[in-house]
Formats: C-alpha cells, structure tokens, sequence
C-alpha cells in the first residue's frame, strides 16, 4: 500500500505551525492581538484532539467490529437491543398518556407535578380518586422508564445503523460490485477519484452542519475561538457513530480502493494550509479553489457566515449549490455559544451529551427523532419553545471537515 500522505506531512505540520505562530507574534507586537493568535491552552487541545483522531478509530474499530450487524458475533444482540428498547419505549409513552390531563412541574415534558393533598378534588371519594391516583402513578413511572430506555433506542439503534452502513459501503466491498470498468492507476483515474471525493465531501461536509447527529461529530473542529494552523488538527474522534455519503461510491464506478485513498489524503492535504489568517487573498483563484478567506468565514459565528462554504479544494460547489459567501465583515471564530472549556473529553463529546439528555426529555418518537436527525437550529428552537428560555449547550451550526483517521484538517 503507498504510504499515506497526511502521515507522511506531521513534521510539516509542526513546522509551518512554528513559522506561522512566529509570523503572529510580530504581527501582535506591531499591530495588537488578534484571533489568529496562538494560545497555549487552545493550541494544546487541538493538538490532543489531532492525536485523539489517531488513536480513535483503531480503539473504535477493534470495540465497534464484534457488534457490527452481520460482521460481528454480538451483531443480531445489538439490533434485538435496539428493537427491544424501541418497544419499551412506545409503549411507556403510551402509558405516559393516562395521566395527560394532569399538570406538568416547570422544566419540561415528562415531569409530572406533584399534586398537592389539598387538591380540588381532593375532597371527592370513590373509585374515580382512586383510579385518577393510580393512572398518575403509571403514567409517572412510565415516563421514567421512557427516559432511559429511549436513550438505550437511539444509542443503539445509531450504533448499529452506522457500522452496519460503515461495512457495507467501504470501498473495498463496492469495487466487488462495480459496474463500470477498472480505470487503473494512471492521472486520469486519479484525477477522477480527486474531482469525485470533492464533491462527496462537500455534501457530507454539508449534511454535517444540517443533521445534528453528525453536527455532534463535527462540532469539534469549530470549537476554537482561534482561527490559525493548530485548528486545522482539532479533529473529531467520533465519527464512527456517522452515517455519510460513501467515499465507495467512487469505487462502484470504476476506481480503485487504492486510488481512493491516495486521493482521500490529496485532498485533506490540501485542506491545511487555508487554516490561516495571515493569506488575506489568491486573486483570480478565490472563483474556483476553496482558499483561508473562504474558509474563514466558514469558520465564522457571525449570522450570514453560519453554514456557507463547505468545499474542500472546489469552492465551485458552494457556488453551485448556493451556500457560497464571501468573506466581507470580520470573522468572529467559535460556535454562536461558546463551551468555554480547553477539556479535549468535553470538547469532543458536549454536543453527544445534549442529544442524550434531549432524548431524555422527549415525550414521543417524532420529537426524539427530531432531536437527533433534523438540525441543530430546530433542536435549540424547540428547546426555547419547550423551556421558554435558552437551553444550555445551545450553539450555532458550523463544523467541517470528514472524519478520518489522520492528523489533518477536518476542513
């Protein structure tokens, strides 16, 4: 196998780091600080999240491959975990419901007050007292028991659609069932496996920032408030919990998994060198290639600049597909709320905690779907309606990057 590019260029990493961090402190000694500047505590996390996305998938592989459906011996115990918490789910919400014309306590669904003795009715006898009492005693521990096998549900139903997905669309299985000719090793394949990998990457790049599982993934790579070539190495480790557009797919038409791969690391080569601040402008270039003013306003949590160029070398798809802007006003870096922390466990896993505990919370199947697969705007929308004030964990949408088992740029 040819070796891969991306670990080939870690020396080149730390040392165009080195330059553009000494480049930095000049430009701050003689025009103030800014953004871009490098911060001791921000730049040690991203590092330790770029050796995490190392480590991470060879722990996650040897961990996930034994429950992998139709892979692993413990796969059918994963599906029946997950169909089994299905059904204890629906049917607790069904029992939820005998008691919903009962008051709810403040902070949200699923808590059901507590009545006091001296209630209005409290004066009545007979058996409608007591049934009334007894409905709110199954429907109280029917959303309890809901919370926690809910969790179970999404967790493990997640788990096992995205290995399952994972295994069946790896390159190597759809160049098995390809269904044009093998185009070999030569420029013209290459070329073919660099111009198709850029185009998946965009949409998954761009479903990353639509779809909050996958928000909660990518996440990571946009929780810096700094903007300069550490970011580039804060990367997910999470990824093995995705369900994205495969890269295979390249390999059905015709490309070899070989040559896939070479362009995988072409790609995210590229993908390093626009996390700077210091290149204000290509000229001509910024029509066609993704460039650092691009990408710094995809990295921006200013209202117009949320969810817009996603490209990876192309910034043409962005202005096919409409999600192109142009950098004009300055870029304010992070998520829209911030997570004020340098801890790389809670920056890799906030986003997946707050799905959790909304799943939680839920009260019926559309909602908890709802929290896991629509956006994180609608999430953080209905935590306001729910709540009727901000949710803590609500952040803005804006990630990217694909996930990878390399110490380079999520994007």
């Amino acid at each position: 196998m040819a070796t891969d590019p991306t670990v080939v260029a870690i020396p080149t990493y730390f040392g165009t780091m080195g330059a553009e961090a000494w480049y930095l402190r000049r430009r701050a000694e003689r025009d103030g600080p800014s953004a871009a500047d490098y911060e001791r505590r921000d730049t040690i996390t991203s590092l330790s999240m770029g050796v995490g996305s190392l480590v991470a998938p060879l722990v996650m592989s040897r961990l996930l491959r034994p429950i992998t459906p139709g892979v692993g011996r413990f796969g059918k115990a994963l599906v029946a975990s997950a169909a089994s918490a299905v059904a204890v789910t629906t049917v607790a919400d069904l029992l939820a419901r005998l008691d919903d014309g009962a008051p709810t306590r403040a902070g949200g669904p699923g808590a059901v007050a507590e009545v006091p003795a001296a209630s209005a009715d409290s004066a009545t006898t007979g058996p409608e007292t007591a049934g009334r009492r007894r409905r709110r005693a199954i429907a109280r521990a029917a959303r309890k028991v809901a919370a926690v096998s809910g969790v179970a549900a999404v967790a493990t139903g997640v788990t096992a659609v995205a290995t399952t997905w994972a295994d069946r669309t790896s390159p190597k299985r759809l160049w098995e069932r390809r269904v044009l000719p093998d185009l070999g090793t030569g420029p013209v394949a290459l070329a073919a496996a660099i111009a198709g990998w850029d185009f998946i990457y965009y949409w998954n790049h761009r479903f990353m920032h639509e779809s909050r599982f996958l928000w909660a993934i990518h996440v990571v790579h946009h929780s810096s408030e700094r903007y300069n070539l550490s970011t580039a190495l804060r990367q997910p480790v999470m990824d093995a919990f995705g369900v994205f557009v495969p890269y295979g797919l390249l390999s059905l038409v015709g490309i070899r998994p070989s040559v896939v791969l070479q362009a995988r690391g072409l790609n995210l080569l590229y993908q390093y060198w626009f996390h700077t601040d210091t290149i204000r402008s290509l000229g001509p270039a910024e029509q066609v290639l993704n460039t650092p003013s691009h990408h710094r306003v995809h990295h921006g949590s200013n209202p117009q600049y949320l969810d817009k160029n996603h490209g990876s070398i192309l910034i043409t798809w962005d202005r096919l597909f409409g999600t192109f802007e142009p950098e004009v006003e300055p870029v304010v870096y992070g998520l829209t709320k911030n997570i004020d922390t340098f801890d790389p466990l809670r920056v890799a896993t906030h986003e997946h905690r707050d799905i959790l505990r909304d799943v939680a919370r839920s009260t019926s199947w559309s909602e908890r779907l709802g929290f896991v697969l629509r956006g994180p705007g609608w999430a953080y929308e209905r935590h306001r309606q729910r709540d009727g004030a901000a949710h803590p964990g609500d952040e803005a949408v804006g990630v990217d990057e694909v996930p990878t088992p390399a110490l380079v740029p999520g994007a």
